[in-house]
């Protein structure tokens, strides 16, 4: 029994740690594989827990297919939904129900191919229960909407709870549902319901706690590492648009106020652009000089040295020198020199 929960353990570390590592690269993959890999896990489920895979424990009984392969599914659409919102989070959840639905048909197909030819019944391939597979189908797509939703109600402002308890109470009432629903679903009427129920609860407990410090450890270094936001959506935003609505009105306001910034910037190059040319007009326009002393009267009839004037209102520069004419007027001993 020690071997067993042993390999149980490494296993569900296993899968988990492949999980929550395939969602990390996303910033660099995109969420593609990550699609691949947990609609891979689905067959992988649906298959063990019709093969009845079980380690026993004393009092508590732990299905292979939901401590490894299910609390794996649980803990990637999790992230998916808290980093990268509803969209992404319903493609995962059509991704899951979409496998859960067809795997076992085409379980059931084989089955009923093999006897046809008359060969040798397969043994590796557990035959589907429908009302088996019918309860797992309905009761994980239950689960993943139930999660958004417990999720968004407990981050609530007034609720105020610490992540991690955030983290680990959505998780346990997730997990808890979805005994109540696949053992009411699949066992209900039968001898042994109460008996499936309450076991499950407890061994769901037991997950729960096991399976959270990979979920909280998850969440606390994505936020930190890459500095992201945990959103607080509406409660059914994982049901309707409303997350994607806000989300489009955000970035359409961005683009808004980047556009008013651009032609901000563009009326001030504008202005500057007229000033200047205003200032070239008056260059070429008519100046008003003294016939005396040379000063240029500008439009506001202050007056100014005609150095001064033309330097304010072109690149012009001036040097001073004496010209032939006036160095014999001026100094008429000075000779000139070549």
């Amino acid at each position: 029994m020690k071997g067993e929960l042993f390999i149980l353990i490494g296993e569900a570390i296993g899968v988990y740690f492949l999980v929550l590592w395939a969602h990390s690269l996303r910033s660099r993959c995109g969420l593609a594989h990550f699609y691949a890999l947990i609609g891979s896990l689905t067959a992988v489920m649906s298959w063990v827990t019709d093969a009845g895979v079980k380690v026993f424990l004393p009092h508590v009984e732990l299905m292979v297919g939901s401590t490894v392969f299910y609390t794996a599914l649980l803990l990637g659409v999790f992230v998916v939904y808290v980093f990268d919102g509803p969209r992404a989070t319903r493609i995962a959840i059509s991704t899951i129900a979409g496998v859960s639905i067809i795997v076992p048909i085409i379980a059931l197909i084989l089955h009923m191919q093999i006897k046809l030819s008359d060969s040798p019944p397969m043994g590796h391939v557990p035959i589907p229960s429908l009302r088996i597979n019918s309860a797992s189908v309905i009761t994980t797509i239950a689960d993943l909407i139930f999660l958004a939703i417990a999720w968004e109600f407990l981050g609530k402002p007034r609720i105020n709870l610490p992540l991690w308890l955030r983290s680990f109470f959505t998780l346990l009432g997730v997990m808890w549902l979805d005994v109540l629903l696949f053992s009411t679903g699949a066992f209900f009427g039968t001898p042994d319901y109460l008996h499936i129920l309450t076991g499950t609860l407890v061994s769901r407990l037991i997950i729960s706690v096991f399976a959270y410090p990979f979920l909280y450890l998850y969440l606390d270094r994505q936020n930190k590492k890459f500095g992201m936001v945990i959103e607080h959506r509406p409660v059914l935003a994982i049901l309707k648009e409303v997350g994607e609505v806000r989300l489009e009105l955000s970035l359409a306001q961005q683009e808004i106020e980047r556009r008013k910034k651009v032609e901000r910037e563009k009326e001030s190059l504008i202005e500057q652009l007229q000033k200047a040319l205003n200032e070239v007009k008056t260059l070429r326009g008519i100046l008003p000089t003294c016939a005396y002393c040379k000063d240029i009267r500008d439009e506001g009839g202050d007056w100014h040295q005609l150095e001064e004037f033309i330097q304010s209102r072109s690149e012009a520069k001036f040097s001073h020198g004496i010209c032939p004419d006036c160095r014999k007027v001026h100094f008429p001993h000075v000779r000139e020199t070549v």
